[in-house]
C-alpha cells in the first residue's frame, strides 16, 4: 500500500483532498463544528492532510520541500509589481467592458469601496498562504514533473474547484451566489496564473501576493455576485481565464521547466 501511495502521491492528494473537505463542510452543515473552526479549519485540514501524506511517503525532507518556494523572495521587482496589480487590473477591465456593454460611460461601474479592516486583510493573507502552499508549492510543482504547465494548472484548477464546491453550496465562508460553472472557470484561470507567476519567478511569495490581491479585488470592486451581479462575476472569471491563456501562450512557461525541475 505504501508503495502505491508513494508512486501516485499527487493523485491521491488531488482526489482525497476535496473528499476530506466535503466531510468537513458536512460537519459544519450538521452544526458539529462552529463557524470559527469551519472558516479557518478547512484550510488547516487540507494542509494537515498534505503534511501527513508527504510525511508518510517522503518523511521530513518531503515536508520541508513543500515550503521551499516560500523561502525564495529575492526575485525581480517586476514579479512583485505584477502580482500586486494583475487581479485589480482585470477587475477594472471587466467593469469598463460592463459599462460599454450597457451603453453607459466606461467608468460607471468602477467604484472602489474601502470597507475592509485589518482583521479581514490578515485573514485573507493567511488563507492565501495556506492555499499557495497546498495548490502551488506542492500540487503544481509535482505535476510539472510529469506534464506541461498548462495541463498541470488545469488539473489543479479542477481539483481546487471540487474542493470549493461544497463550500459554495453551503454558502458560508465564501462570496455568496457563485454558480458552479463560473467557479470552475474562475479557478481554472486562477490556477493558470499561479502557474505562470511561479514558473516565471520560482517564488511562492509572489504567488501568495497574487492570490491575496484576488481576494482584495473581489471585495473592494463591484465584482462579486452579491455586489456586481452573477453576470459580472462570470465575466470577470472568463476574462481572467482568457488573459491567463494569453500569458501562457506568449510567456511560454514550458521553456522554463528545465530550470524549475532542477530546483
Amino acid at each position: 500500500m505504501k508503495e502505491f501511495i508513494k508512486k501516485y502521491e499527487i493523485w491521491v492528494f488531488l482526489v482525497l483532498g476535496p473528499a476530506f473537505n466535503l466531510l468537513f463542510v458536512y460537519a459544519r452543515y450538521l452544526n458539529v463544528i462552529n463557524s470559527f473552526v469551519y472558516r479557518h479549519g478547512r484550510f488547516c485540514v487540507l494542509l494537515l492532510f498534505l503534511i501527513c501524506l508527504v510525511k508518510f511517503t517522503r518523511g521530513n525532507e518531503g515536508i520541508k520541500d513543500i515550503f521551499k518556494p516560500m523561502l525564495n523572495w529575492r526575485v525581480k521587482p517586476k514579479w512583485y509589481i505584477f502580482s500586486l496589480v494583475f487581479a485589480f487590473l482585470i477587475g477594472i477591465l471587466t467593469l469598463m467592458l460592463k459599462g460599454l456593454y450597457f451603453g453607459d460611460e466606461f467608468y460607471t461601474y468602477i467604484k472602489v469601496e474601502y470597507n475592509l479592516n485589518l482583521r479581514a486583510i490578515l485573514m485573507w493573507l493567511i488563507w492565501a498562504f495556506l492555499g499557495e502552499v497546498v495548490w502551488v508549492s506542492y500540487c503544481i510543482r509535482q505535476l510539472l514533473k510529469v506534464t506541461t504547465p498548462f495541463y498541470a494548472s488545469q488539473i489543479v484548477g479542477v481539483s481546487w474547484t471540487l474542493w470549493f464546491i461544497p463550500i459554495a453550496l453551503l454558502g458560508e465562508g465564501i462570496l455568496p451566489g457563485i454558480p458552479v460553472i463560473s467557479l470552475l472557470i474562475f479557478m481554472l484561470g486562477v490556477a493558470g496564473m499561479c502557474t505562470v507567476v511561479y514558473v516565471g519567478s520560482k517564488s511562492g511569495v509572489c504567488v501568495l501576493l497574487l492570490q491575496h490581491m484576488i481576494n482584495i479585488s473581489l471585495n473592494i470592486l463591484l465584482l462579486s455576485p452579491s455586489r456586481g451581479g452573477v453576470a459580472t462575476f462570470t465575466a470577470y472569471s472568463v476574462i481572467y481565464f482568457l488573459v491567463m491563456l494569453i500569458f501562457m501562450y506568449f510567456m511560454n512557461p514550458s521553456n522554463k521547466l528545465k530550470t524549475i525541475r532542477t530546483t
